[in-house]
């Protein structure tokens, strides 16, 4: 499963990408299949030459903007289907806003249906979604910022998109809308992020029924132009919660946990599904290019042309995304059972694409995900109270070893990566570096962590790193630390299993987590990890600072970039003296299609592949 850091927006663990993010939905990255970042194009630089691969791809027409999406014209679609795949597990849920159902086995479906007023360019560039409608900001004291929804938008079932829906998304993004009282309060709907609710205090101002709507913030927010994300349908929320949508208007307004209790029921749990059952119209209608077609249980989910879309139509009838486990997709795409792949980068499978000749276009390109080594600070784990120990592990972690063996073959330039909100591909990286780590775990020293663990008077203490398995590469990794930790006093246990993100870290049934986290063009979306409980809905290791829970805050209410680089780099250097966990590389991204598809174009952001996906067509 791959999870990306929460938008600012959605916060995706999973969404409009798993989590989309920071951005469109998202949560931690397995990255099996690639991943996203959001600072560079395709071709490594900022902007520039979009045409990436080995062979080069095709394009109906070059965008203006090489960071954005062609103005393709006047769009027919054509009969046939594209096939891809997140990986092998089922869809899940229409409502990919949950921590439940936010990863990118649900963004990629519903991306195509619940779309936003922005979407994120090649390279993290934020670009407004001009058929969703339009956006402008009309004070910045306070910060007020008006939407209009485009006239024509509507959803699959009829029923026009209108500002109750933006409204709605408000309610069960309010984290004031509770139950219980004193330790067992809590939100009554489990949205996978509540910082819309919490930075605007009213409701959207509007015409429930109309396409106009400001909202009003309470303090000025880094990220406030991608606030606006996915939507889910009102109409349907009430209508499934025995409500007229007038009294599940009234009730979000006036933040009433009583009434809207049977709403967030449905929403926390009413649109999951089970494999083979189709979601229909009337209760999960589609305001994208897309709309759900059919599903065959343990192979495919299929989507068609949605004929209720008032934007451009997508240009090929039907996406059909398969359940296909990773290390099948070069196979699939060779037998024509995938049409698109993102394999997760290693020399051999560079090598396998590279050996299907001039049928299959090869693109690479920098990612902004990154993989990490996060330590359980639960009262279960021994790393928990122990600055020492921890350091101890971060001086036996070979990590130039690991660049050196797994990533450098794929990429030479690859390095050990010393930040984790800035990438050495961006131009300020070595300067946040600097201010922010002394270097010290740059080289292993065994014989330093012997003498750490000593000290922290655990004796052997035994270390169970979980990672989503299989996963070639993280089992390598683990290996490599085992020789190394081993050594120390630590015993190392490879904890991969299947079952990682929906049990193990759930559970915090580990001492240190392997995974990577994707991003996207977010400023704040760190925040969502590192902050203490309950904003830190992605920090699962638990972990609390009450300093850094303050840097992020002030990072997160300013709209000054001066701002934004300072606190970068305090939130480095506390996340290094404190050693919430280990930054290992940047990974590398690959992304391979048959030759005779247009317009697939490689994007460095959490949305992946797909982010364009309207636009694949098969080459004259």
């Amino acid at each position: 499963m791959k999870f990306t850091k929460l938008s600012a927006a959605a916060a995706l663990v999973a969404g409009s990408a798993l989590v989309l993010s920071a951005c469109a939905p998202a949560g931690p990255a397995d990255n099996n299949n690639g991943g996203s970042g959001n600072t560079q194009s395709a071709d490594g630089g900022n902007g520039g030459e979009l045409a990436t691969g080995e062979f080069g791809n095709k394009l109906t027409v070059e965008p203006e903007d090489p960071t954005a999406l062609a103005d393709l014209g006047d769009v027919e679609t054509k009969e046939g289907s594209v096939a891809y795949s997140v990986g092998e597990d089922e869809f899940t849920s229409y409502n990919g806003m949950t921590p439940a159902t936010y990863s990118t086995y649900n963004s990629a479906v519903v991306d195509r249906m619940q779309p936003s007023f922005f979407y994120f360019g090649t390279d993290g560039t934020i670009h407004p979604n001009e058929e969703m409608g339009s956006y402008e900001k009309v004070s910045d004291e306070p910060l007020q910022v008006k939407y209009t929804i485009h006239e024509d938008a509507v959803w699959s079932d009829g029923t026009p998109v209108t500002v109750a829906d933006y409204i709605a998304k408000w309610g069960w993004s309010n984290p004031r809308i509770t139950s219980g009282s004193g330790e067992d309060e809590a939100p009554i709907f489990q949205a996978i992020s509540h910082t819309f609710g919490e930075y605007v205090e009213e409701a959207p101002e509007g015409d429930p029924s109309g396409k106009e709507f400001t909202i009003t913030y309470k303090e000025p927010y880094a990220d406030w132009e991608i606030m606006m994300d996915a939507v889910l349908p009102a109409h349907v929320m009430a209508e499934q919660s025995d409500m007229s949508l007038e009294e599940l208007i009234e009730a979000v307004k006036a933040e009433d946990a009583e009434a809207l209790a049977p709403v967030a029921e449905f929403f926390n749990e009413g649109w999951n599904t089970s494999p083979g059952e189709v979601p229909s119209d009337d209760i999960a209608p589609s305001a994208g290019p897309y709309k759900f077609k059919s599903w065959e249980p343990g192979q495919s989910i299929t989507l068609t042309a949605n004929d209720k879309y008032w934007g451009t139509p997508p240009a090929t009838q039907d996406l059909v995304i398969r359940f296909a486990a990773a290390d099948t997709h070069v196979q699939a795409l060779d037998n024509g059972d995938l049409n698109v792949i993102e394999p997760q980068a290693t020399v051999d499978t560079l090598d396998q694409l590279k050996n299907l000749g001039d049928k299959i276009v090869i693109q690479q390109g920098p990612e902004m995900t990154w993989e990490h080594l996060d330590f359980n600070f639960r009262d279960s784990s021994p790393f928990a109270d122990s600055l020492e120990l921890r350091q101890a592990f971060a001086l036996c972690v070979p990590r130039q070893t690991i660049v050196d063996n797994l990533i450098k073959p794929l990429d030479p330039e690859a390095q050990v990566l010393n930040a984790r909100e800035v990438f050495p591909f961006q131009d300020n990286y070595q300067e946040v570096v600097d201010a922010a780590y002394d270097g010290k775990y740059d080289e292993v020293n065994i014989e330093e962590a012997k003498k750490l663990v000593e000290a922290s008077g655990v004796d052997n203490p035994t270390v169970r790193i979980g990672y989503n398995s299989p996963n070639p590469r993280r089992a390598e990794t683990v290996a490599l630390i085992k020789s190394s930790c081993d050594q120390a006093g630590f015993t190392i246990e490879d904890a991969g299993s299947g079952d990682f993100f929906t049990e193990t870290v759930v559970n915090g049934d580990y001492e240190v987590a392997l995974f990577a986290w994707a991003g996207s063009g977010q400023i704040a979306s760190g925040r969502n990890i590192y902050s203490s409980l309950p904003v830190g809905q992605q920090n699962y290791g638990e972990y609390s600072n009450e300093e850094l829970d303050q840097e992020w805050s002030t990072l997160a209410g300013s709209v000054d970039p001066e701002v934004h680089a300072e606190q970068v780099k305090k939130i480095e250097k506390i996340l290094w003296d404190d050693l919430f966990g280990i930054p290992l590389y940047a990974h590398p991204g690959v992304l391979a299609h048959n030759a005779d598809l247009a317009n697939v174009r490689f994007t460095s952001t959490q949305n992946g592949a797909l982010w364009n996906v309207e636009q694949w067509v098969r080459a004259e």
